[in-house]
């Protein structure tokens, strides 16, 4: 297995005392809370996700942003309310993911805001689908201090990178990650770790031995395969792929389709970790994409009433007696994933 060694020494050079014992905290209430069946939740999150904006310039067509399809507001995440909400958290916060919905660099605010985290000594993230890394761009993310970026790129030719990222332009893609690679050697920066994602489907499986050889020729640190979350799969999906281990689902004896992880009634992520959308609703993880379960509100409270409050305690409840009665987890092969 190989180690980014960089990128791990960046990582543990962000942790301090609180940050740890805060992890401690966050870890021990979760075992816990499976030991005696009730929830426990001491400590804050060690990560969030916060969502520069809602707007994107694809049309995929297993996401909401690509679909127009959200049943919420939409818009941009404001900057003063992004300190405002930082100043409250930073101090135990580790990763700060700068990603929900949406195409983080259409916000004019997104390199101020990651900046400013950055000044905090929070290890920042986010997720691109590239097309917006232009020169100046990519000498700005490098100088903005983003410590891992991730650029999404479904295929190695244009037909079948455009067969799932409907209305992108792979060659424009591959331009913004040379530009990156090259303006960390001009400045002589570390950062960010670049990593190409390559969401696996049925259309480009068979390009997978290729983007690792693109990956190696622009200098791209690391590619990561990721495996599609897909709404519709029940009956079968021309996007579910043909290669067993690349698919969250499997076909059955009766031709229908089920997720392949056994669905268990506890999930590490409700303990560590959560989702601030643009307009300050806190919702309790990634797969909330239409932010249905609403924790609170950042305007009305503060981060830490919030992760306590009522709300929070009743859908962790909810979550421990059942967690195929609630609908955004019955799509879910992330959240009992833990350290073991």
């Amino acid at each position: 297995m190989k180690i980014y060694l960089s990128d791990t020494l960046n990582f543990l050079s962000h942790l301090s005392i609180k940050r740890i014992v805060n992890v401690v905290k966050l870890f021990t209430s979760y075992h816990i809370t499976k030991i005696m069946g009730k929830p426990v939740q001491w400590g804050v999150p060690m990560t969030i996700s916060i969502e520069p904006t809602t707007a994107c310039n694809l049309r995929c067509p297993e996401c909401p942003s690509g679909l127009r399809s959200f049943s919420r507001s939409t818009g941009n995440l404001k900057a003063d309310f992004f300190r405002d909400t930082i100043d409250q958290i930073a101090n135990k916060l580790i990763y700060l993911i700068f990603y929900f919905q949406g195409e983080p660099y259409i916000n004019p605010k997104f390199l101020e805001m990651v900046r400013y985290a950055n000044d905090k000594g929070l290890y920042t993230i986010t997720s691109t689908n590239g097309h917006f890394l232009d020169d100046d761009n990519c000498r700005e993310t490098i100088e903005s201090g983003l410590d891992r970026i991730i650029i999404s790129i479904d295929g190695t030719t244009q037909e079948t990178y455009e067969s799932y990222r409907i209305g992108g332009d792979l060659e424009k893609v591959k331009q913004g990650a040379r530009n990156l690679v090259e303006w960390k050697q001009k400045l002589k920066s570390t950062t960010p770790h670049i990593i190409f994602q390559f969401l696996v489907v049925k259309p480009n499986e068979h390009q997978i031995d290729d983007i690792y050889k693109l990956a190696d020729e622009i200098g791209v640190d690391e590619v990561k395969l990721k495996t599609a979350q897909i709404y519709d799969y029940k009956s079968g999906n021309d996007l579910i792929p043909t290669i067993d281990k690349y698919s969250r689902y499997r076909r059955q004896d009766n031709g229908q389709y089920k997720i392949k992880n056994e669905l268990l009634n506890h999930c590490w992520k409700l303990w560590h970790a959560c989702v601030i959308t643009w307009d300050g609703m806190i919702v309790p993880c990634c797969f909330d994409k239409d932010a249905s379960h609403r924790m609170g509100q950042l305007r009305d409270a503060s981060f830490e009433e919030i992760w306590q409050n009522d709300n929070y305690l009743k859908f962790r409840q909810s979550l421990l007696k059942g967690r195929d009665s609630i609908d955004i987890c019955q799509n879910c092969t992330e959240g009992c994933k833990v350290w073991s």
